[in-house]
C-alpha cells in the first residue's frame, strides 16, 4: 500500500509514493502494474476528459477488481499525482539548453503548452491541489533551474519562477481549450460581441471603450500565446536585474 502520513496529496507519503517498489511485495504476481494502471488513467482522461477518471473505470480498462487498484493508488487524487508524472515523462529527453536564459524559458514554456494541448485534462489536473513531484517531473523541475543558472536568481525565487511559468501556460492554455469550444457556438460569440460594444458605448467604461478601439493583434492561439510569453519573460529579466542591483 502507498498510505502514509497524510504528508503528500491525497493521504499519500510521497516518500513510498515515488520510492517504494511499484507492485505488493507479498502474493503473486499481478496481471497489471502500476505503469499500466496510469496509462489506462491518462487514455481515459485524453479520451472523455478528467471527470471520467474513476477507479471503478480504470480498473475495467486494466481488466482487475475496483479494489486491487488500492494497492497501487488509494484514492483519485493520488492516481491524478501518477498520471501528470507519467505525461511529465514525454518532456524528456529535453533540448539541450543554449545557455540564453531567456530563450530557453521560453521553449520550456512552449513544451509544456505542447504537452498539455496532447493531453487537455492536465491544465485543471494542475490547479487547487497540493502536488508532490514524481521523478518524471523533479527532472524537468531540474532542467528549469539548470536553464536560469545565468540569472541573478536565488534557488527559492527560481523555483517561483518555474511554477509561475507553470501556472501561466496551464491558464493560457485552459482559455485556449474553452475558446475552441465556444468557436463550436458562433452565435454565443457574436452575442459577446454586442454585449461588450454596448458597454463600451455607454459612457461609463472609457478605459475598457480605449482598450476596444485599440488596433487588433493576431488573435490566433499561437501568436497570442508567443505574444504574452514574451511579456512574462521581460518581466522576470527585469526582476532578474533587479536582484543582482540588491546584490
Amino acid at each position: 500500500m502507498v498510505r502514509g502520513d497524510g504528508s503528500g496529496a491525497g493521504g499519500v507519503d510521497p516518500q513510498q509514493l515515488w520510492q517504494s517498489p511499484q507492485q505488493p511485495r507479498k502474493g503473486r504476481k499481478p496481471a497489471f502494474s502500476r505503469a499500466a494502471i496510469t496509462a489506462a488513467a491518462v487514455a481515459l482522461a485524453d479520451a472523455e476528459g478528467i471527470d471520467a477518471v474513476t477507479m471503478r473505470r480504470v480498473a475495467s480498462q486494466v481488466g482487475a477488481g475496483v479494489m486491487s487498484l488500492y494497492s497501487y493508488a488509494p484514492d483519485k487524487e493520488t492516481l491524478l499525482l501518477l498520471m501528470v508524472d507519467h505525461v511529465n515523462g514525454e518532456l524528456s529527453p529535453p533540448a539541450p539548453l543554449t545557455g540564453d536564459w531567456r530563450a530557453d524559458l521560453k521553449a520550456i514554456a512552449h513544451a509544456q503548452r505542447a504537452l498539455m494541448l496532447r493531453h487537455p485534462w492536465l491544465p485543471a489536473a494542475l490547479f487547487n491541489r497540493r502536488w508532490s513531484f514524481g521523478p518524471h517531473t523533479l527532472d524537468f523541475v531540474e532542467y528549469a533551474l539548470a536553464a536560469l543558472r545565468p540569472t541573478a536568481l536565488d534557488g527559492g525565487a527560481k523555483l517561483e519562477v518555474f511554477s509561475l511559468i507553470t501556472g501561466f501556460v496551464a491558464g493560457l492554455v485552459a482559455d485556449e481549450i474553452a475558446q475552441a469550444a465556444l468557436a463550436d457556438s458562433p452565435d454565443r460569440a457574436a452575442a459577446d460581441a454586442r454585449y461588450l460594444a454596448a458597454v463600451a458605448a455607454d459612457g461609463h467604461h472609457p478605459e475598457l471603450a480605449e482598450a476596444l478601439s485599440a488596433p487588433a493583434r493576431p488573435l490566433s492561439p499561437d501568436a497570442t500565446f508567443a505574444r504574452l510569453l514574451d511579456r512574462m519573460v521581460d518581466g522576470l529579466d527585469a526582476g532578474s536585474q533587479d536582484g543582482a542591483a540588491g546584490r
